[in-house]
């Protein structure tokens, strides 16, 4: 492992993007490319596949998308380098279906690999790697306000790392300046926001505060999912808050605010190689998915949590053994023949709710539309 860090380290970075260059974005409005191709879905219910159609692409939505993805790279070395493979994989799934909402903005940036996460459990320093990072994704959004937002709202939309920077950039170039009154929504789940214990504002953030009402804008919804019955244990990296008096945010993303159960709209990519435990998942017992997605409505419920210094989404599958489709929906994170308990649910943090983010999104462009602000 040691060798492995010192490797990694060694590794020259990728010149620097120029987002000056279409080409060092994954999505961008007016063209072909990840987010305008829409994706075939399947919806699954209990009595099995039902209709088939492809994810809507709209030209004049009112509120602009910009999305920074996770940890995908495999890439030798602690940045990645700009020939995108994983990285369009993970706009494909997280992201793509929110050009049915808003105009997409994605950028390539030099991400911190999957590698350098080995190589910092060896002891390894992320923060030049993460200065490399964060770098690319400041001068992407600088660009994209002085070339494409023109004075649009707009919503902030990362996962994992993606929102890690995003995090970094509220904080440095949003929150406490004139560009906030714009900023309608972040969504940035898969990384822990802090709060003190019972408030909405403080710790990550200054002023920004956690969304705690539907309809709320300003405001930043994330959580991190861990699966009924199994909670973030002390020192896990996700959902538990080493700070005292802290907690980890959690906003329910099916009804903001809320601590009941709620049921999830939820988009699964079928041909996922991930690990699942249990076994693959078998979606219905009339055989493969006619789909590389499939829709679930309710398969699964979210509730927020918050016991001291711990803050999760806690999922649950709400499963029925006599309907045809599956009981089981999977997420954890598998390393070595394992699941790391300290991430939960890790990968169906965007996918079990998906469906009510997008209808979030959607529901900003229909209220500016309304309003009869100019496109």
């Amino acid at each position: 492992m040691m060798l492995l860090a010192a490797a990694l380290l060694a590794a020259t970075a990728a010149n620097a993007p120029d987002y000056s260059n279409g080409a060092d974005w994954l999505c961008l409005p007016g063209r072909a490319d990840t987010c305008s191709t829409p994706l075939k879905t399947t919806a699954l219910n209990p009595n099995g596949y039902g209709s088939t159609g492809q994810s809507q692409v709209v030209k004049d939505a009112a509120v602009d998308c910009f999305y920074v993805y996770p940890t995908v790279s495999r890439d030798d070395g602690t940045n990645s380098d700009l020939a995108p493979a994983e990285e369009k994989a993970a706009v494909e799934v997280q992201f793509a279906r929110f050009a049915g909402a808003c105009r997409t903005y994605a950028p390539l940036y030099r991400s911190m690999t999957v590698g350098l996460i080995s190589a910092v459990a060896a002891g390894a320093d992320y923060k030049a790697p993460f200065a490399t990072a964060y770098g690319d994704v400041r001068a992407a959004w600088q660009e994209y306000l002085a070339k494409y937002n023109q004075g649009r709202p707009f919503v902030l939309i990362g996962h994992s790392q993606g929102s890690w920077m995003l995090q970094t950039l509220i904080a440095q170039e949003i929150e406490g300046r004139p560009i906030a009154k714009q900023m309608k929504l972040a969504i940035i789940p898969g990384f822990n926001v802090l709060v003190p214990q019972g408030k909405l504002t403080g710790g990550t953030f200054k002023s920004t505060p956690v969304c705690s009402r539907p309809g709320e804008t300003g405001c930043v919804m994330t959580w991190t999912s861990y699966r009924e019955k199994n909670v973030p244990p002390p020192g896990a990296i996700f959902g538990y808050s080493e700070l005292a008096g802290m907690t980890v945010a959690c906003t329910n993303p099916a009804r903001p605010g809320s601590t009941a159960w709620e049921p999830l709209d939820s988009y699964w990519f079928a041909l996922s190689k991930q690990p699942v435990p249990g076994g693959p998942i078998t979606w219905s017992t009339e055989g493969p998915p006619p789909s590389p997605f499939l829709r679930t409505e309710g398969l699964v419920s979210g509730r927020c949590v918050n016991e001291g210094q711990r803050g999760y989404l806690s999922i649950r599958t709400n499963a029925d053994p006599k309907d045809m489709r599956t009981d089981r929906v999977g997420g954890e994170v598998g390393a070595l023949g394992f699941f790391i308990p300290g991430w939960g649910m890790h990968l169906a943090d965007i996918s079990a709710p998906q469906g009510d983010l997008v209808r979030e999104v959607e529901a900003l462009s229909v209220a500016r539309s309304a309003r009869g602000v100019a496109r």
